[in-house]
C-alpha cells in the first residue's frame, strides 16, 4: 500500500477522504445485482422520507462547494487572475456537461431520447453558479455573509415558488393539491414545459421520472444552496492553524495554513463550529419538514438544511480523525482511509467510468444458460444479469446477493483509480 502523505496545508486531507467515500456509495447505491431486492437504506425514499441514499448526492456537492474555496484559495495565491480562473469555471462546467451527454446517449448514441438532466448536469451548474459566485466575492469584506444570504434567499425563495405560485392547469399548491404533489408541483410541471421546448426544437429529451426529473430546473436552485453552505464551511476551514501532534505543548508562535495566516485559529474550535452548525441545521431542517416535507426528488428546502448537518457532523468526525488525531498516520488508520482516498482522487472518473462499464455489460448479450432459463439456454441476456446471477444469485436472488454484487462492482471501480493512484496520476478537466 503507497504511504499516505499529508497534503499540502492548502489541502484538508478529511475532505478528500470524505469525497471518496461519497463517490463509492454512490457507485454502490447506483449498482445493485437486483433492483427488485434492495435494502431500504440502499435506495432512495419513493417521495417524501430520508434514507442513506438520499444523502450521498447532496454530500458530494456539499463537498463540492467546500472544495471550490480550498481550490480558489491555491490557484490565487499563485497568482492566477480572476479572468483565467472564470474561464476554467465555465470549462470544467462545459466539459462536465458533455461527459453527460456521452453517458445519456452511450453506446448507441440516439439523440432523441438523450436525458438533458442528470447527475453530472447538475454538478456542473452548481459547479458554475457558486464557483463564479465565490469568485466574485473574493475579496469582500463579508464573505461568509454574503454566501450564507445567498443560500437562505435560494432555499427561503424556492419554498415561496412551491408554496405560493399557481402552478397552470392545476391551481395553487395546499389549496388545490398538496403542496409536494408527485406530478402537480411548479418543478414538475416547468420540467414538462421544458422537455417539450427540447423535443420541439432540439428534437431530443426526456425526463428521469417520465413527468418529472429528480435533477430538473427548478429543484437546481436548493442544489446550488446546497453547494454554497459547503463553500461556507470552506471559507471556515481555511481559517484554521495547522493542527499540533496529540499531547503537543501548544507554542504560540505555531503557524497556520495557507490562506488566511493573519487568523489561524485553533483546530478544536473549527472542530466545535462544525459539531454546532451541524446540529442546528439538522434542526432546522427537520423544523421545517412539517410544513416543507424532506424530499430528494424535488430537493426541498428542509432537505437542503437536514443533509448539510449530517454533512457538517459527518465531516467533523472525519475532521478530528484525520486532521486534528492524525488517525491516518497510524498503520490501521493508513488502511481505513487508503480506498477512500484513492475514490476521492479521481471522483468523477470513478463516476464516469462506473457508469461506463453498466452501460457496457447491459448492451452485450450473452447466451441465458440452462442455470436462468432452462427452458431455452440460448436465449440471450445481459451480460449484467448473467454475471449476477451466475455469480451472485445462483439460487435466489436477495437482498444480500443485490447488495454483494453492489460491492463487487464498487471493488471493480476501484481498480483504475488504483493504477491512476499508483502511477500519481490526478485526471483534471
Amino acid at each position: 500500500m503507497p504511504s499516505i502523505a499529508r497534503p499540502a496545508p492548502q489541502r484538508v486531507l478529511s475532505i478528500d477522504a470524505l469525497r471518496g467515500l461519497t463517490i463509492a456509495l454512490m457507485i454502490l447505491v447506483n449498482d445493485p445485482g437486483d433492483w427488485s431486492h434492495v435494502y431500504t437504506q440502499l435506495d432512495h425514499s419513493p417521495w417524501n422520507g430520508f434514507t442513506l441514499t438520499d444523502f450521498v448526492f447532496p454530500n458530494f456537492l456539499f463537498l463540492v462547494g467546500a472544495s471550490i474555496i480550498l481550490s480558489l484559495q491555491s490557484r490565487l495565491a499563485r497568482g492566477q487572475s480572476r479572468r483565467t480562473l472564470a474561464l476554467h469555471i465555465l470549462w470544467r462546467a462545459a466539459v462536465l456537461f458533455a461527459v453527460n451527454v456521452f453517458l445519456a446517449t452511450f453506446p448507441h448514441f440516439h439523440w432523441t431520447h438523450m436525458r438533458i438532466f442528470g447527475v453530472l448536469t447538475r454538478i456542473a451548474v452548481c459547479y458554475l453558479v457558486a464557483g463564479l459566485i465565490c469568485l466574485a466575492i473574493w475579496n469582500a469584506t463579508h464573505r461568509a455573509r454574503t454566501l450564507f444570504a445567498i443560500a437562505a434567499a435560494l432555499l427561503v425563495g424556492y419554498w415561496a415558488l412551491m408554496r405560493f405560485v399557481p402552478v397552470p392547469g392545476f391551481g395553487v399548491p395546499t389549496h388545490a393539491m398538496p403542496i409536494l404533489d408527485p406530478d402537480r408541483n411548479l418543478a414538475a410541471w416547468l420540467d414538462r414545459a421544458f422537455n417539450a421546448f427540447t423535443q420541439h426544437y432540439l428534437h431530443t429529451g426526456r425526463l428521469y421520472r417520465h413527468t418529472s426529473d429528480p435533477e430538473g430546473i427548478l429543484s437546481t436552485l436548493p442544489a446550488i444552496a446546497t453547494t454554497l453552505l459547503g463553500c461556507l464551511t470552506g471559507l471556515w476551514l481555511r481559517r484554521v492553524g495547522i493542527p499540533e501532534a496529540p499531547g503537543a505543548p501548544r507554542s504560540a508562535a505555531s503557524s497556520p495554513t495557507v490562506g488566511l495566516p493573519e487568523s489561524g485559529i485553533p483546530a478544536v474550535q473549527i472542530l466545535r463550529v462544525l459539531l454546532l452548525a451541524g446540529l442546528v441545521s439538522l434542526a432546522l431542517g427537520l423544523l421545517w419538514s412539517f410544513s416543507f416535507p424532506l424530499n430528494k426528488n424535488l430537493w426541498t428546502s428542509s432537505y437542503v438544511l437536514f443533509a448539510a448537518g449530517l454533512s457538517l457532523l459527518l465531516l467533523a468526525l472525519c475532521y478530528w480523525l484525520i486532521d486534528i488525531r492524525r488517525f491516518s498516520e497510524k498503520r490501521a488508520g493508513k488502511a481505513l482511509i487508503f480506498p477512500w482516498l484513492v475514490f476521492g482522487s479521481n471522483a468523477i472518473f470513478a463516476f464516469i467510468f462506473s457508469n461506463t462499464l453498466v452501460e457496457i455489460m447491459l448492451w452485450i448479450k450473452v447466451p441465458a444458460g440452462a442455470l436462468i432459463n432452462p427452458a431455452a439456454p440460448a436465449a440471450r441476456v445481459t451480460a449484467w444479469f448473467w454475471t449476477y446471477r451466475h455469480f451472485f444469485a445462483r439460487h435466489a436472488s436477495t437482498n444480500l446477493t443485490s447488495v454483494a454484487f453492489a460491492m463487487a462492482f464498487t471493488a471493480v471501480c476501484f481498480l483504475p483509480n488504483w493504477l491512476l493512484w499508483r502511477k500519481k496520476l490526478i485526471l483534471k478537466i
